[in-house]
């Protein structure tokens, strides 16, 4: 699943996440500052991509790998 940020008129953010490394954890919930992160069907899901402030702290923290933040 990929979800995309705007900032303004320009697309800046794409947040991937791997459905197949993801465990649900809940590690980049917990993690994220601005809440992008929700854990639905025992998956990772950013439902808020567009609060992403580029921190990759879900991407370092996430112990499966499974996220990526393209900017």
């Amino acid at each position: 699943m990929k979800s995309k940020s705007m900032r303004g008129s320009k697309e800046m953010v794409e947040i991937k996440v791997d459905r197949d490394k993801c465990t649900g954890c809940g590690t980049c919930a917990d993690t994220c500052p601005v809440a992008v992160f929700e854990i639905k069907d025992e998956k990772s899901v950013p439902v808020k991509p567009e609060e992403c402030i580029v921190c990759r702290a879900c991407e370092v923290q996430c112990p499966e790998g499974a996220i990526q933040v393209i900017e």
